[in-house]
């Protein structure tokens, strides 16, 4: 229904359903005197004024009481009704429609009108303000069906890019003869693509707002993890042969692939096709770019991209741009980190490579072989190291690292607290960890970018070590990277909750109360939510510190695991832990802007 034909429907509707009968009438005869003692009374702001026998003769608003007692000549012991009243009185029939009431109100330029019976008797007042109200209705209720339309085809138009772009680890599964993997990932990219087909059909093209583009992006993920699933279904043997188990089990392994959670249920990795391990890796890699963004502005104008700017931390010039480069940046990262291990690592399986490289860039920790650090050199430590730190740091940094100033570090206040806390963690690590000093530091840098990578188990944790892992954790990366967690960025927003308190101090603006509140809400959901998850599962028999410690690392997208996580878990738990790392991926805020509109403006 178009914007026009709405707004007919409602003019087109009777008078009679919106006049207000509850009327004052009075006749001529009353003194001004009198008559403001009974408007007062009845709360009244206009009198019908009648003669003898009842016919109506004019009005008299409390407007025209006021202004004519401003005037020196009057009397208002002897001036009456009749005296000061507007007249004819303007009136329209109760059976006529709101659009003539509109045309009369507009041609004798006033605001209210008296409404007739067939008898000819004053029945009501209709006021222009109902009209307007009921236009803006119109407005406000065509606006939600253009969002919720203009969505659906912004959805249509991330699924199909995205089908396409999954066919990438398809064509390496055909190139590989791995038939089974291919197909699975075919079937998932065809479905995606037709879907997007039919959402382009149905929706409507046209720019969405702030609060829309974060439905889209949730509903991207969430579609994306769906179709994710096949290719699970396909190629995964999953222990259990009960539909809603292996529905939560792929639902699990889906989520954890496109949200970076790191997370698996499979124990041995190592037995699944090397093109599948690809897959994942690739999945990882597409999830933690935030490949949404990048479609969005493959296909949209700059104005239209700097909608995203709301889920963004800090100021970040030149989006459109900043997301091409960035995925031009990352694979070549992802080229030289694999082609290093393949060298340092003696020439072993290079898409085993790949498959780490993508997952430590993206910060997701998916591991292609349960043993694959039990040979691993100090220098493929070190590159793996490196490339988990790129990904948490955030966007800007290796935008400006090849725009800016080609080759020249730009190291912002955040990149330099997140590296500073970073070496504190490694240090109390270390110190209270007794294990080797490249293992403390490695997990623990793990940790820090919310990578997820273990060469030590977590469940085994001292007090202190495990403390500092779960502040890591929370804390994440950096602000717009591809790391998890609340991101530094935020909390360097919360240290500035001590201005709002202290009276003396420079006052913030409004924009970083807004921040501030959005950095509380995201803080108490990534402590409340683990803590009711680690309850619940401790009512059914797993340890509270090990469980919680697994939540933190699902919300926060690590992967780091106590052993609590595992193809063990009853159906309802998996899903619970899927969507925790989909909760994570998305950083919370988009709920936010979903549910609390005022703090996107």
């Amino acid at each position: 229904m178009s914007q026009e034909n709405n707004l007919t429907d409602y003019l087109s509707k009777k008078v009679s359903q919106y006049y207000r009968s509850n009327i004052l009438m009075l006749s001529e005869h009353v003194k001004i005197t009198e008559a403001c003692t009974i408007l007062k009374k009845k709360d009244q702001d206009e009198i019908i004024v009648v003669d003898d026998s009842y016919n109506p003769l004019g009005i008299v608003t409390d407007e025209d009481i006021l202004t004519k007692l401003s005037e020196s000549l009057v009397n208002p012991l002897k001036t009456t009704l009749g005296d000061i009243m507007v007249f004819p009185l303007i009136s329209i029939r109760e059976d006529h429609f709101l659009s003539e009431a509109l045309e009369i109100m507009r041609e004798k330029k006033i605001r209210k009108i008296a409404v007739m019976s067939k008898s000819n008797l004053v029945v009501g007042i209709l006021y222009l303000d109902t009209i307007v109200n009921l236009v803006k209705k119109s407005l406000v209720k065509k606006q939600k069906q253009s969002t919720l339309w203009g969505v659906i085809w912004n959805l249509g138009v991330v699924t199909q890019f995205t089908g396409v772009l999954m066919f990438i680890p398809g064509i390496i599964a055909t190139l590989l003869n791995d038939p089974i993997v291919a197909t699975g990932i075919y079937v998932m990219s065809v479905l995606l693509i037709v879907s997007g087909f039919f959402m382009n059909s149905y929706g409507e093209k046209q720019p969405i707002t702030l609060r829309g583009t974060a439905i889209l992006v949730f509903a991207s993920f969430m579609i994306l993890v769906l179709f994710g699933m096949i290719p699970q279904l396909f190629v995964v043997h999953f222990e259990s042969s009960d539909p809603v188990k292996l529905f939560a089990d792929s639902f699990f392994e889906s989520s954890a692939g496109f949200t970076t959670g790191g997370f698996s249920l499979v124990e041995h990795p190592e037995d699944l096709p090397r093109s599948f391990t690809f897959y994942r890796g690739y999945a990882q890699f597409v999830g933690g770019l935030s490949f949404i963004y990048l479609i969005v502005t493959v296909f949209y104008p700059e104005k239209r991209v700097k909608t995203m700017q709301g889920f963004i931390s800090g100021n970040v010039p030149h989006l459109k741009e900043l997301f091409s480069i960035i995925t031009v940046i990352f694979s070549i990262y992802a080229v030289i980190i694999a082609l290093l291990l393949f060298y340092f690592g003696g020439g072993g399986e290079i898409l085993d490579d790949f498959a780490l490289a993508f997952s430590a860039l993206s910060t997701g920790g998916s591991s292609p072989d349960s043993k694959i650090f039990d040979n691993f050199t100090t220098p493929e430590y070190i590159i793996l190291m490196a490339g988990m730190i790129l990904g948490a740091l955030p966007f800007g940094f290796h935008y400006a690292f090849v725009r800016t100033k080609f080759l020249s570090i730009n190291l912002t206040k955040e990149v330099i607290v997140y590296l500073i806390l970073l070496v504190i963690f490694c240090l109390v690590f270390i110190l209270s960890m007794d294990e080797s000093w490249l293992d403390s530091i490695f997990n623990m840098i793990s940790a820090g970018t919310t990578t997820g990578f273990a060469t030590i188990s977590m469940n085994n944790l001292n007090p202190v070590a495990y403390t500092v892992m779960i502040i890591a954790m929370i804390i994440g990366g950096c602000g717009f990277s591809t790391a998890g967690g609340i991101k530094i960025f935020r909390f360097m927003q919360l240290a500035k909750l001590r201005y709002i308190f202290d009276r003396n101090s420079v006052k913030i603006s409004e924009s970083d109360k807004k921040d501030i509140v959005v950095g509380l809400i995201i803080l108490a959901v990534s402590i409340i939510i683990p803590l009711l998850v680690a309850a619940y599962m401790h009512t059914i028999g797993y340890d509270f510190q090990d469980a919680f410690f697994d939540a933190v690392s699902a919300i926060t997208t690590t992967g780091h695991g106590a052993g609590t996580v595992s193809a063990a878990l009853n159906p309802f738990i998996t899903m619970v832990f899927g969507f925790l790392m989909i909760l994570g991926r998305i950083e919370i805020i988009l709920l936010v802007y979903m549910f609390v509109p005022k703090l996107m403006k």
